[in-house]
């Protein structure tokens, strides 16, 4: 039988995009109800790319996975009196909602706490003062677009993955808990707000960034791949791939000069510029002079000899691979027996087989990994029915006045 620690919570979601479904999902996977309430037609996010070749959403329906999914027509005095009664239902493990509202007054949390005084209210938001952001435009604001890429390249670089708002979604996941933790000893419910941009401006101070600036040196240039203040960089091999190598600690760079059979030479250059490779910061300093003199090393080698060379020789590396050859590692069992580690293969009639992660968190040495698809909207009635005590002439009622999907 599968873990569940939060097995008997029941948490309510309105959100739509990254933060807000990832956290609902985080809380899923630990084993609580999760009924994501969304418009009739969905959230601004239900046909969101990646899609299949049909137009369905993938993104959609690998974030909501493992939720009782809810349609109702919001606009309507009465979709909007069925989502206030769902929130706000009794039960004491119920009472717990995460949202990323603008603009629905109606599930305010005023309003909802006048009908449930106890409830554990999440809400993202954009910035702190309440103002728009995403992840794209607020990792813009907080600067990390302008160290990031090429040193030949002016202006800025984004990256792909959302990381702003996956972290924001387990903070979020966090203030649930938090939430649930401060009820049970006070009885007294929680309104607690995250701001995205808040994230990103904490995350990036608490590593030290922002001081950095204050330094004599001032702001951070660009290093393209290489890793600031210690040695790391990318090498092709000689059959056009790359890998990632890195030498933070002194044991790792004695490694990888010993298994490239470069003693002698790093020794020499050494007495020559009159420095100490054993030391992080003057590996940084020659970062360039050493990658040029690693470069021919890896150039002469295909990935497989690179990879018989170096695994088990202490040196920290990895080959880089395409999205698609992880997905085909997993498929074709080469990461071990499919289903055994975090990535999951999951059928679903909407989306066909879809790859999947588990919850990250190992309790006991085992991944929490019950899944289920999600299909839009399909226990409307189910729901209704459980936690508000509808009857079928009720629900049969609101089916024809359409306030819930059909």
């Amino acid at each position: 039988m599968a873990l569940a620690p939060l097995a008997g919570i029941t948490v309510f979601e309105n959100d739509s995009f990254v933060a807000g479904p990832s956290s609902c999902l985080a809380l899923a996977q630990l084993g609580a109800e999760v009924i994501k309430i969304d418009p009739l037609q969905g959230g601004p996010d239900i046909d969101r790319w990646p899609i299949t070749p049909e137009g369905r959403s993938i993104y959609w329906g690998s974030l909501n996975r493992n939720k009782r999914s809810v349609a109702i027509d919001l606009r309507s005095e009465k979709g909007q009196e069925l989502a206030q009664a769902l929130i706000t239902s009794p039960g004491e493990n119920a009472g717990v909602f995460v949202e990323n509202n603008v603009g629905r007054p109606f599930l305010s949390d005023e309003v909802l706490r006048g009908k449930r005084a106890d409830l554990i209210h999440v809400k993202v938001q954009g910035s702190a003062d309440g103002g728009p952001g995403v992840d794209y435009t607020v990792n813009a604001e907080a600067g990390i677009p302008l160290i990031t890429g090429s040193p030949e390249l002016d202006g800025p670089t984004n990256h792909a993955l959302p990381a702003w708002d996956l972290l924001c979604g387990q903070a979020a996941a966090t203030a649930v808990v938090t939430g649930l933790l401060h009820r049970r000893s006070t009885d007294e419910g929680l309104y607690e707000e995250i701001a995205l941009k808040d994230i990103a401006l904490a995350a990036i101070a608490n590593l030290g960034w922002y001081t950095e600036t204050l330094q004599p040196a001032g702001e951070r240039a660009k290093h393209g791949n290489h890793i600031f203040g210690s040695f790391g960089s990318d090498f092709a091999t000689a059959d056009g791939r790359y890998v990632m190598v890195t030498a933070i600690t002194k044991r790792q760079w004695g490694n990888l000069v010993s298994v490239t059979g470069l003693t002698d030479v790093v020794s020499a250059l050494e007495t020559a510029l009159a420095t100490d490779f054993s030391l992080e910061t003057n590996r940084y300093t020659y970062r360039e002079t050493l990658e040029a003199l690693l470069k021919p090393w890896f150039a002469s080698r295909t990935a497989a000899q690179i990879t018989a060379d170096l695994d088990g020789s202490g040196v920290l590396w990895a080959p880089y691979a395409s999205v698609g050859e992880v997905a085909q590692e997993v498929l074709s069992g080469q990461d071990g027996p499919a289903g055994q580690g975090v990535l999951r293969t999951l059928e679903s009639d909407a989306l066909g087989t879809m790859l999947v992660g588990a919850s990250p968190i190992r309790v006991n040495g085992e991944y929490l990994a019950e899944d289920t698809p999600t299909v839009f909207g399909s226990e409307t009635d189910a729901v209704l029915t459980e936690r508000l005590g509808l009857g079928s002439a009720e629900i049969g009622r609101l089916h024809d006045e359409g306030i819930i999907a059909s």
